[in-house]
């Protein structure tokens, strides 16, 4: 694995956030200024490819990439913060309703998140 792949695994992997490409490459440019943005694109699409991380979509956001261990995700649908969620593994009931084998499932839980739920009390308020 080259050194820009490791880094941005160890990058996707040890932080909370659910980070951008954008995100990525500023990190890693701290660690490898002559880094280049294709050159992020290019090792996540392969990290994802080879099903070492994540790749999270959202509608009229920018894709997101975590780590690739088994989890949900609570998603706020006021300010569209992205917060982690563990559910039980849902794989063996899917395959009985579909009958076939599934390679896995990406969960999102829409909610309203802390922040935007105080934020809508203070507007009803007024």
């Amino acid at each position: 694995m080259t050194r820009y792949r490791k880094s941005i695994l160890e990058i996707i992997n040890t932080t909370e956030e659910h980070m951008t490409t954008e995100e990525i490459f500023f990190l890693l440019k701290e660690r490898f200024p002559s880094v280049v943005m294709a050159t992020v694109y290019n090792n996540l699409n392969y990290l994802y490819e080879q099903g070492y991380i994540r790749k999270i979509s959202l509608e009229g956001q920018p894709e997101r990439y975590d780590r690739n261990t088994r989890h949900d995700h609570l998603l706020c649908r006021c300010c569209g913060k992205l917060a982690d969620i563990t559910l039980s593994d849902l794989s063996a009931e899917l395959e009985e309703q579909v009958g076939f084998h599934i390679d896995g499932y990406d969960l999102k839980i829409q909610y309203l998140c802390p922040e935007c739920r105080k934020n809508s009390e203070r507007t009803a308020e007024k």
